[in-house]
């Protein structure tokens, strides 16, 4: 298959746009994850602040990736929201009810009311990743897609064992990322013990990574079938393990900032290994490969794709240059005050 420039350029330009927003989101929703963890009402508050000033523009990329999808493949966009539209309602849900529980905490002073938006803080932030990681493993298995890029499946059609434990995988991989930012931000005794979390985050992390990688390897032909045609791919694979050996190695060492580079790397890495398994297809059809959805059968025409790179071109550097500045005034400790959460 002959792939146009511009088509593989927004393949590249997607994958950089869910890197990005696995990575800055992740250790939100992986704060999220651990937020019953914290003993008393102040922990809980730190937790939240920690992420106040930057889980909205997180989520950004997430809105931007939808948006250059449905620009650039259409017909990708339209199939993949009518196999997950359920699955996308749960995911809204989740999403809405993280902002909302954020928002709403602090507004009272009774423990109840606190209690119960911290329980939806926590579920919704499980809830998010565990769809997510689901979405992924349901593409990798292949969906029930017809001759009209029709989905052809249910809902429970997407919950198999591969999806589930990708799904799983995201949870466990998401909280380890949380735990080493929340390092980061904490100090004193609350840090002291969010070292313990590491170890343990990291430890089921890398249970659920070799569960899932192994069965992988074994069920899900397509996760190894690209390597054979482009074995530069390797040297990810490669790189992806040590940055994963190194995250308890940065921990031994009390370097916390080392540890969440190669948490940020590692995510980075399952991303581009997502992309690798699927090219050049977008989503594959588990009744026919005839019937898969790829970049180029779904892709709009080649001047829409042009006019697109060109807002890219222009917008890009303004998001970067934005997120660095609210990143880097946001940093150091978290210090509770009066307007915070």
């Amino acid at each position: 298959m002959e792939i146009p420039f511009l088509n593989m350029l927004w393949v590249i330009l997607l994958g950089v746009l869910l890197a990005g927003y696995a990575i800055l989101d992740g250790f939100d929703l992986g704060v999220g994850i651990l937020h019953l963890g914290a003993r008393n009402d102040k922990e809980r508050r730190i937790f939240m602040n920690s992420i106040g000033p930057l889980w909205d523009g997180n989520e950004v990329w997430l809105v931007t990736f939808g948006g250059a999808l449905f620009a650039a493949f259409h017909d990708a966009y339209a199939t993949a929201f009518s196999a997950f539209y359920l699955a996308l309602w749960l995911l809204l849900f989740a999403l809405i009810g993280r902002a909302v529980s954020m928002e709403f905490r602090s507004k009272l002073e009774s423990p109840g009311w606190r209690k119960f938006f911290d329980v939806c803080f926590c579920v919704a932030s499980t809830l998010a990743t565990l769809l997510f990681g689901v979405a992924v493993g349901s593409t990798m298995s292949g969906l029930k897609i017809g001759p009209t890029m029709e989905y052809e499946g249910t809902f429970f059609d997407l919950l198999g064992v591969f999806p589930v434990l990708v799904g799983l995988f995201a949870v466990s991989m998401f909280a380890l990322h949380g735990a080493i930012y929340l390092y980061l931000k904490t100090e004193g005794e609350l840090q002291q013990r969010i070292r313990g979390w590491m170890w343990t985050a990291f430890g089921l992390f890398l249970t659920m990574y070799l569960f899932t990688t192994i069965f992988a390897l074994v069920n899900v032909p397509a996760a190894t079938e690209n390597f054979r045609k482009y074995p530069w791919c390797w040297i990810v694979v490669l790189l992806n393990v040590l940055a994963v050996a190194n995250i308890p190695r940065a921990i031994h060492q009390n370097r916390p900032a080392y540890a969440f580079v190669s948490s940020c790397s590692c995510i980075a890495a399952f991303v581009f290994l997502f992309g690798v398994a699927l090219f050049p297809n977008l989503l594959v059809s588990s009744i026919a490969p005839a019937y898969n959805i790829n970049i180029v059968n779904s892709a709009s025409s080649p001047k829409t794709l042009g006019i697109m790179a060109i807002i890219a071109a222009l917008g890009m550097p303004m998001v970067l240059t934005y997120t660095g500045i609210i990143y880097w005034t946001f940093r150091g400790k978290v210090e509770i005050g009066k307007f915070s959460y």
